[in-house]
């Protein structure tokens, strides 16, 4: 089975088999074989043929109740993570408008703890229900028991990958408080309204990020580093425009796009695969590319990066080879 139309990054590579998911009941029995679960594929890059099973998620459904303190929101792994957010907007339940326009789906969504503009999925997501393709065990975790970390979850462990994530629970309070510290975002002042910060949100991403309708690609490819301070200052005494974001006492995050400019990838391409101008943490598919092709430049990146700051980048996609997921 071809599997451009799988991954938004539209490289032609192959399946052994896709098994579409729409209800639990139609639920395959997983025997021999590799196995891989997907969403939209907005976050995975098949590069090269998988030589196993590919399972859609496409499960569907919503769930709102209420406290007199929360709304609490059940929704279905197959659903799309933007339209979520955006009728969440028309019903007057805030707090993930930070999150606008983030691609993918709901059972996405905890495996690689989502966030943008200083909020993420950890700080509202209680619950997540899963079912073991394997034993057919279904299993509840809370959010403790998921290990939330930045762009990382329990559910990126090897041991977790027969847990197929069916629901995602998330409670609102209804008390919002706008988080407008980050980047574009305090243009707006202390007080925007849920709206304007949605608004800003999606006009933000849409100027800085490429459609993958129009051209193939996952987005952010790698993890902005997370350093110690004394490493940030003493690249500062070299490096005195470089820019970070406070952690805590010891630890800043600086931008993996601004050490990738520095270093003149921007626009830069290995056959069809190339750095993308306007955002060059943005790797993507211009011209027919291969997957050697974008090891190729993603690892030149890495080991450049590493050179000249000392920094590991890691890659927040997911690298599919022939048997799963490979590391850079």
């Amino acid at each position: 089975m071809e599997l451009s139309n799988y991954h938004t990054f539209g490289f032609r590579n192959h399946a052994a088999r896709v098994i579409q998911l729409q209800q639990l009941e139609q639920l395959p029995v997983v025997s021999e074989g590799p196995l891989y679960i997907l969403g939209e594929g907005s976050n995975s890059i098949f590069v090269e043929d998988f030589a196993g099973t590919v399972l859609k998620v496409s499960l569907k459904g919503i769930e709102i109740s209420e406290t007199d303190d929360l709304f609490r929101i059940r929704v279905a792994a197959g659903e799309n993570w933007h339209d979520l957010v955006t009728m969440l907007m028309t019903k007057g339940i805030y707090g993930a408008e930070n999150l606008a326009l983030i691609p993918g789906t709901l059972g996405a969504a905890p495996i690689q703890n989502i966030g943008a503009y200083g909020r993420e999925l950890a700080e509202f997501c209680t619950l997540v229900e899963t079912v073991n393709l394997t034993t057919g065990v279904v299993s509840c975790f809370t959010a403790t028991e998921c290990q939330f970390g930045y762009r990382d979850s329990l559910f990126k462990r090897a041991e977790m990958a027969s847990e197929l994530i069916t629901y995602v629970h998330m409670d609102f309070p209804k008390h919002w408080i706008p988080q407008c510290s980050y980047g574009e975002l305090q243009a707006l002042g202390s007080t925007p309204t849920a709206q304007q910060i949605f608004d800003k949100v999606v006009e933000v991403r849409r100027a800085k990020l490429p459609d993958p309708g129009k051209i193939g690609n996952a987005g952010s490819f790698f993890k902005n580093p997370v350093i110690q301070r004394r490493h940030f200052l003493s690249l500062q005494h070299e490096w005195k425009d470089i820019p970070c974001y406070p952690v805590d006492e010891e630890h800043v995050k600086v931008p993996a796009a601004w050490l990738i400019d520095r270093l003149g990838f921007k626009g830069k391409t290995i056959g069809g695969v190339a750095c993308h101008l306007s955002q060059p943490l943005v790797l993507v598919n211009q011209a027919e590319g291969t997957g050697d092709e974008l090891l190729q430049l993603a690892r030149n990146i890495k080991q450049s990066v590493k050179k000249e700051f000392s920094i590991d980048l890691e890659n927040e996609v997911r690298l599919i080879g022939k048997q799963g997921q490979i590391c850079l």
